[in-house]
């Protein structure tokens, strides 16, 4: 597992966790205009909160989209009497979630998260789900020469938010434990698996957006680490001037 803050001076928003029965990842919403008034608590509270609880219900005999949806419901009751839970600037989060058994490495995922599961033979299975990456490319084309503050930047801000939890948007987790239907799933057999890898689209975006590799190339550098994944995402986004994002990667090789 390895894990990098991508904005200094505010606190890295993804968790990621292992247990015997499997891997966590949940990648926090952060930089939302106005968070702070609607929960105290936070986006990194929120993620750490949602993703220990994930941990805990992994090797209960529910289906995954039945463990995330307790989760969800676990950590909203925590802070629904202190802050404003179903505001659309509440904090949110993307998930990734594997678990194993002796027959089965099952995934799900919710949100801009992925799950990329290398097989012994054919090329690796990769669970994502693009829809918040759609929708979002076509506001970063209006968002082009509206100055960062402006109440035309906050006005196309909250129309984003508009389309979250909603149909024909995208799905995160947040407080309604519903958005489970809407996750990615699959389960693969134990003994054809090789290694499996979670990643916040932080660190995913050295195939899915600087296409510096594909999956199964993603899989061979994590013969030398997750850290070595991240490292190169830091690279290009310095190369390319881009803003850099927490970048987290997690996995698990069939020889642990």
């Amino acid at each position: 597992m390895a894990t990098d803050a991508g904005h200094p001076g505010r606190p890295n928003e993804d968790f990621a966790g292992a247990v015997a029965a499997g891997l966590v990842l949940v990648d926090g919403a952060g930089g939302v205009p106005g968070a702070d008034q609607v929960c105290r608590h936070g986006v990194a509270w929120y993620a750490n909160r949602l993703g220990g609880a994930l941990l805990g219900g992994l090797s209960a005999q529910r289906s995954l989209r039945e463990v995330l949806a307790e989760g969800i419901v676990q950590v909203t009751d925590v802070h629904r009497d202190t802050c404003d839970v179903t505001h659309p600037s509440s904090p949110h989060a993307a998930v990734a979630m594997l678990r194993f058994s002796d027959d089965l490495v099952e995934h799900l995922v919710l949100g801009d998260a992925v799950v990329v599961v290398g097989r012994a033979s054919g090329a690796p299975v990769v669970a994502h789900d693009p829809r918040e990456v759609v929708i979002a490319r076509s506001f970063e084309r209006r968002l082009v020469g509206v100055a960062a503050g402006s109440e035309e930047y906050r006005r196309l801000l909250r129309e984003l938010r508009g389309h979250r939890n909603k149909p024909g948007g995208f799905w995160v987790a947040k407080d309604d434990p519903q958005v489970v239907a809407e996750a990615v799933t699959g389960n693969h057999p134990a003994g054809e698996v090789t290694l499996a890898a979670l990643l916040s689209n932080g660190a995913s975006r050295l195939v899915d957006t600087f296409g510096l590799t594909d999956w199964a190339g993603l899989l061979r550098l994590l013969d030398h680490g997750p850290a070595e994944v991240i490292r190169q995402v830091r690279q290009a986004e310095d190369r390319h001037g881009v803003a850099t994002d927490d970048a987290t990667v997690i996995c698990r090789s069939r020889a642990l």
